[in-house]
């Protein structure tokens, strides 16, 4: 099965990063996997798009996703700026970072498309082991696997162990994981 993948969030918040380490989580598993973003001459805090395919077949496109079946919110201030749902498939998932609560009508939104949707106060995880926001993708990350298992917890970790070192991997895997076990579903 073809799993396509669609980030949203702002440019310096770790989106390009995100959409590549759970690729390369896919291929540590023995899956085929691309990660590529979307974004114009934009300027650090400018909205921005990260994709992300997981397949156990190899992967034919290389075109950007235009009909996620998992949607993930790394900044949820771009709800209702832009359209953070467009595309997505009937009955697909959505990962959000809920650091503020969400309207009616957004939420509205998702039970009309059928959309199985998850929280997590990711920021609020980020700024407790870090101190400060810039992780809040890491958290995303591991809410999403734990949502939608698309590769192991093991494999994010071992790519985390590849990708950092020392005291900044010891909180990397720590947000990781209370991001797997602190996300919800939204009760429709």
């Amino acid at each position: 099965m073809l799993n396509e993948i669609r980030w949203h969030g702002r440019a310096g918040q770790g989106i390009i990063t995100v959409s590549r380490l759970l690729a390369l989580a896919a291929i540590t598993e023995g899956k085929h996997a691309q990660a590529f973003p979307e974004f114009g001459p934009e300027r650090l805090g400018s909205a921005m798009k990260g994709y992300t395919r997981i397949s156990d077949e190899p992967i034919e496109v290389h075109s950007p996703i235009y009909e996620p079946n998992i949607v993930i919110v790394v900044d949820p201030t771009l709800i209702g700026l832009i359209d953070v749902s467009e595309g997505i498939k009937n009955g697909g998932k959505m990962i959000l970072n809920a650091f503020k609560p969400f309207s009616e009508g957004f939420l509205e939104k998702l039970r009309q498309k059928n959309i199985e949707a998850f929280k997590v106060n990711a920021t609020k995880i980020s700024l407790k082991v870090l101190g400060n926001d810039k992780a809040a993708n890491t958290a995303v990350l591991g809410a999403l696997i734990k949502a939608e298992p698309l590769v192991s917890l093991n494999a994010l970790i071992k790519v985390l162990e590849e990708r950092f070192k020392g005291p900044i991997l010891e909180k990397n895997i720590e947000i990781l994981k209370m991001g797997y076990e602190e996300v919800e579903a939204i009760k429709n």
